[in-house]
Order: C-alpha cells, then structure tokens, then sequence
C-alpha cells in the first residue's frame, strides 16, 4: 500500500473506529451469527447470511484500516510552511470568476477529504493545482463548470 498522508486528527479517528471495530462490531456480529445459527438449516438461513457477509465486510474494513496506518505519512501541521500551499495548509482563495466570493479549504491527504467541511484531497484536481503556490498568486483550476480562476488570498495552518 502507498503511503497515506494524515493529519494527527485523521490519525485518531482511524484507530477510534479501529478499535471499534474489533471489539464491539466484532462482538456484536458474532452474536447476530450465535443467533441466526439457533434458527436451524444454515443452507436457508438468510439471517445467517446476513451476519456471515457483515463479518466479511468488517473483517475486511480491519484489514485495511491496519495497513493504511502502518503507512501514514503524519502531517505535522507545527511544522507548516504558510508561503507556500502544502498538504496541511488551509487556504483562502477568491474565487474570481464567481463573483470574488473567498473560501477557505485545508488541503489534506485523500483518506480525510470531505468537501462538505471544506476539506479536499491534495490529490484532486484544486487540491493539486494549489500545492506549491504563494498568497497573491492568480490559479487556473478545471472544474466540472470549465476553469475558474482563483486568488490566494491567505495560507494557514
């Protein structure tokens, strides 16, 4: 697995839902199984398959939490340059061609990405065009709507 670019925050949610998952969710599941198997022929079982496909589905989920953490790249945001865009950065950009309405996004690595708390991936098409530029820079951005244009306005941590 490549490596997976996390904040400490990121960091402490994975092992949160990690730890839940081999302790209640594994105990929970192998109750629902205990349950569906008092129900009889396991060949018609569809309780039974139920549970047996939510363990596969957790087992799985384990798995791979595992090896994206033996992978993290922490980013340490103490350390954050703010002259230029990085992973880690917030950044506050004009959006020229919408007006000059200004947004703010923290760039973080594509395992934290969440648009809807303005936190996008440095590996989707804005997150990557901003990497690397300086506040006052004008930035041409492909969106699905064409290219817009872009101000930084601001960098941060």
């Amino acid at each position: 697995m490549a490596e997976v670019r996390l904040t400490a925050e990121g960091v402490e949610k994975y092992e949160k839902r990690l730890e839940y998952l081999k302790t209640t969710a594994r105990t929970e599941i192998a109750e629902q199984i205990k349950t569906a198997r008092a129900f009889g022929d396991l060949s018609e079982n569809a309780e039974y398959d139920a549970a047996k496909i939510e363990q596969a589905r957790i087992e799985y989920e384990i798995v791979e939490i595992e090896a994206m953490l033996k992978n993290v790249v922490l980013i340490d945001e103490d350390t954050l340059n703010t002259n230029v865009v990085d992973v880690g950065s917030n950044v506050t950009v004009k959006m020229l061609s919408a007006g000059g309405e200004e947004r703010t996004f923290q760039i973080v690595g594509s395992a934290e990405a969440n648009p809807y708390e303005n936190r996008i991936s440095n590996e989707s098409p804005v997150g990557k065009t901003l990497l690397g530029h300086k506040v006052g820079e004008l930035v041409e951005i492909q969106t699905p709507d064409g290219v817009s244009e872009f101000e930084i306005t601001a960098i941060g941590k």
